[in-house]
């Protein structure tokens, strides 16, 4: 079974987005933990969460995906930034244990300038600060497209945030196609061989999740432009070999494609129609 969803908000609550996710054929969504250009999170709401639970067992969803917000930048030059996206770590894993069979995503930061050994010893310190021996939440760094100074544009910038961490057993990664495509990993041509690149220096048993998207722009530009699947240069065949490739194709799927609700229902019955 293709285990797909989309980026949904949860302004009503995480039960309502499920609803959401069910009326549109998905199994599986993917919500910010909070403003994603602020840092703001509400209130916790049991009943919601315990309403979330169930119709999550009812209709057997895949894991979730909980999304850092974008102002949350552990590798930043200043000191009172990561401080509040050290803030913004520790309470986002301390929330979501209380959501059942979620994944937290976020991107790794930004060096603004440092250089990336030194933003990637920033998020390695902040990393070991949230994370301990009870942690039971898999956290997974999402692959960038490169732009600017962000990190984790390369698998071996990722590997060694990983490596870093003391207790890493549940730390992974979350490849992104319009990412992975942007940065100069030729998914298009060579998959294959992008895959055993990815096996060789983290290991695909790192790979927990995929953000599905097509591309606005063309290969290795180092920007991240998403397009609805099969409008861009990425195209849907190369899609279609993602979603059924069989080292990917248990993994779950979330669309981060300029769409609405309608627009994400065609696209998760395209792609459903296409998994084999």
């Amino acid at each position: 079974m293709l285990n797909i969803g989309c980026h949904l908000s949860v302004s009503k609550g995480l039960y309502s987005a499920a609803l959401d996710a069910i009326s549109i054929g998905a199994n599986t969504f993917q919500f910010f933990t909070r403003n994603p250009r602020g840092g703001k999170a509400k209130e916790i709401d049991m009943e919601d969460i315990n309403k979330l639970k169930q119709i999550m067992e009812e209709y057997k969803f895949a894991p979730i995906f909980a999304h850092g917000a974008y102002t949350m930048n552990l590798a930043s030059n200043k000191k009172e930034t990561r401080e509040f996206a050290n803030m913004i770590l520790k309470d986002d894993l301390e929330r979501l244990k209380l959501i059942p069979n979620t994944y937290y995503i976020f991107h790794p930061g930004s060096h603004v300038g440092q250089g990336s050994e030194t933003g990637i010893e920033l998020i390695v310190n902040a990393l070991n600060e949230a994370i301990d021996e009870n942690n039971n939440t898999i956290v997974l760094l999402e692959g960038m497209s490169g732009k600017g100074t962000e990190i984790g544009r390369s698998m071996e910038e990722l590997k060694a945030i990983i490596d870093g961490v003391n207790y890493n057993e549940n730390l992974g990664i979350c490849i992104d196609s319009c990412h992975l495509y942007s940065s100069g990993y030729d998914i298009v041509n060579d998959l294959d061989g992008v895959l055993e690149e990815i096996d060789k220096i983290i290991g695909l048993d790192r790979v927990k999740a995929v953000h599905l998207n097509d591309s606005k722009v063309e290969f290795n530009s180092n920007k991240d432009r998403h397009e609805v699947i099969g409008k861009g240069t990425i195209g849907l065949e190369a899609i279609i070999n993602i979603i059924n490739h069989p080292l990917l194709k248990n993994l779950p799927f979330n669309l981060e494609t300029p769409n609405e609700l309608d627009g994400y229902k065609k696209e998760i019955e395209m792609l459903r129609k296409e998994y084999r």
